[in-house]
C-alpha cells in the first residue's frame, strides 16, 4: 500500500486530508511539526510527503532538503501562495505546490500525478467484487472480463480512485475527456448510465443533486 506522510501543524486540515486519502486507498501518517516528521522519515519508508512550509521547529523548507536527500517526492501544501514562494519551493525540488485552501479532488489528482511520475501508483484496484487493472486496462468480476470503452474505463478509474467523494460533472468531464465542460452536455450522464448498467452498479454509483456522481465506499 502507498504510504503518505502529512507534515501539517493544523490538526483539522491534517484530519481532512487523512480521511480523504484513506478513502482513496492510501496509508497515511501525520506529523504535527517538522521534528516529528524528520523522526518518522528516519524510522520508515514513505512514498510521498505532503509538506506545509510554516511548521513549528524545523520549517518546511528545511524539511524539504532532508526529504530530497531520501529521494522522497514532495508536494507543498501551504497558505503561502505568492509567486516568490512557489518558485522557491519548486526550485528546491518540490514535485508540486498547492495553495490553501484547495479542493480535495484537486489534491487527490496531484497526489496521483506525482506517484505516477515516480511509478509508485498501485495498478490493481478492487472495488466491491470488481477488479480494475490500470496497467492492462482490464476490468474483471471473478473470471469474467467486463468490456468497457476507453472513456468508460477512464470514468471508472476516476470514480474508483475517489471513492466516497462527490465529483462535479465539470471535474469528471475535464478529467476523462480533457476539455472544458459545457453545462448542457449529457456526455457524462450517458457514460455513467452505461457504466452502471455494464457493472450492475445501480446503487453503487449514486447521483449527487446539483453536483455530479459519487462511487460509494465498501459496505
Amino acid at each position: 500500500m502507498i504510504k503518505i506522510l502529512i507534515a501539517e501543524d493544523e490538526e483539522p486540515i491534517a484530519n481532512l486530508i487523512k480521511i480523504n486519502l484513506r478513502k482513496a486507498g492510501y496509508l497515511c501518517t501525520w506529523a504535527p511539526d517538522g521534528e516529528k516528521a524528520a523522526d518518522l522519515m528516519d524510522g520508515e519508508r514513505f512514498d510521498l510527503l505532503l509538506l506545509d512550509i510554516m511548521l513549528p521547529g524545523i520549517n518546511g523548507y528545511e524539511l524539504m532538503e532532508y526529504a530530497k536527500s531520501l529521494e522522497l517526492p514532495v508536494i507543498f501544501l501551504t497558505a503561502l501562495g505568492s509567486t516568490e514562494h512557489k518558485v522557491k519551493g519548486l526550485k528546491m525540488g518540490a514535485d508540486d505546490y498547492l495553495t490553501k485552501p484547495f479542493e480535495i479532488v484537486e489534491l487527490l489528482a496531484r497526489v496521483e500525478a506525482v506517484l505516477r511520475r515516480y511509478q509508485k501508483t498501485e495498478t490493481i484496484l478492487k472495488v466491491f467484487d470488481v477488479v480494475i487493472d490500470s496497467a492492462s486496462r482490464c476490468v474483471t468480476r471473478g473470471q469474467e472480463q467486463i468490456p468497457l470503452t476507453m472513456k468508460e474505463f477512464d470514468l471508472l478509474l476516476l470514480l474508483a480512485r475517489n471513492r466516497n467523494i462527490a465529483l462535479y460533472r465539470e471535474t469528471i468531464y475535464e478529467s476523462v475527456w480533457g476539455g472544458e465542460y459545457m453545462g448542457q452536455s449529457r456526455t457524462v450522464d450517458l457514460h455513467v448510465q452505461r457504466l452502471k448498467k455494464k457493472l450492475d452498479w445501480n446503487d453503487e454509483i449514486t447521483a449527487v443533486y446539483k453536483v455530479g456522481y459519487r462511487l460509494e465506499g465498501e459496505r
